[in-house]
């Protein structure tokens, strides 16, 4: 297994049964567990005297709380740095660690105490020097925190926009006008073969006719024309009603919705202009005579030569 995750699993072993990582490391690797540190040798051969009692050993979990509170950084990151520093040396991590606390390094061998002049251990030991404080956070002015980035916070259900009426113009609607267009085409094809073009005599240059009627499609304006002025039927009702009034419709029915029911006044205006427009069409068309005088089309006839063909 890889070495870095070996070393963790090692340093968590050794933390929970409270022994060195060099014991658990050599178990796993089946290499006999390492002495422990040899007891000071006697002063003198004679009177062999008690070995010196030193500082009980530390763990690598309290080196490395040590250096953690040292550095002001956290204990995993420092772990991490102290055994990749351990591997390039060839030394314990317990000594890295104890480097990094300001501990001297583990396993130093206390310093024997004096002998007499014969030869005899000196009755005084003197006592390992007490460790140096650990700081309990970082240094003053010394910041432990870096900002990388700043994110914008995003919703823990993202939030997504309900679908609008919106469709692509291919091929939703040139495919349909497309189609509009074949159908308009063929029932035009099939009109002009079936109903022939109103033509009349021969044209007679020495008689120029004058004619009472205009076309079906001013038949509207010229019926207008026989009951109001031609400045009102002829500039103010088309000019102002006509254009300025259908250029105002949009303004005036912002109604978005396209339900019939929501559209009264919309349909209502559209309504009245298209009964209107007809029922001049009609009267023109149908009740028009001679000189443009009013008849009856079931008594007098029809006098209007677009029908001749359809009427005959």
């Amino acid at each position: 297994m890889p070495e870095k995750l070996l070393m963790r699993s090692a340093n968590a072993k050794a933390k929970a049964q409270g022994v060195p990582v060099e014991a658990v490391l050599a178990e796993m690797a089946g290499l006999p567990a390492p002495d422990a540190t040899p007891a000071a040798a006697p002063a003198a051969a004679a009177a062999p005297a008690p070995a010196a009692a030193g500082a009980p050993a530390m763990s690598v979990d309290e080196y490395a709380k040590a250096a953690a509170a040292a550095a002001g950084m956290p204990e995993k990151l420092l772990m991490r740095s102290a055994n990749a520093k351990a591997k390039a040396q060839g030394v314990a991590v317990e000594a890295v660690l104890a480097e990094m606390a300001g501990l001297p390094p583990p396993g130093a061998a206390p310093a024997l105490a004096p002998t007499g002049t014969n030869g005899t251990a000196a009755a005084a030991v003197a006592p390992a020097p007490a460790p140096a404080a650990v700081p309990s956070g970082p240094p003053e002015g010394v910041r432990t925190q870096r900002l990388l980035t700043v994110v914008q916070a995003d919703a823990i259900q993202q939030v997504k926009t309900e679908p609008t009426d919106k469709v692509n113009v291919w091929p939703h609607l040139l495919a349909i006008e497309f189609v509009a267009l074949l159908v308009v085409t063929a029932i035009l094809i099939v009109i002009s073969v079936i109903i022939n073009a109103p033509l009349l005599e021969a044209a007679n240059f020495n008689l120029t006719p004058n004619p009472s009627k205009a076309p079906w499609y001013f038949l509207g304006l010229q019926e207008l024309l026989s009951y109001f002025d031609p400045m009102i039927a002829g500039v103010l009702i088309p000019g102002l009603i006509g254009l300025v009034g259908l250029m105002a419709i949009p303004y005036i029915d912002r109604n978005p919705s396209v339900r019939p029911a929501d559209r009264k006044l919309a349909i209502m205006m559209f309504t009245f202009f298209l009964m209107g427009a007809a029922t001049l069409v009609i009267i023109g068309s149908f009740f028009r005579g001679p000189g443009f005088n009013f008849t009856y089309p079931w008594s007098d006839g029809v006098f209007f030569d677009d029908l001749k063909d359809w009427l005959e």
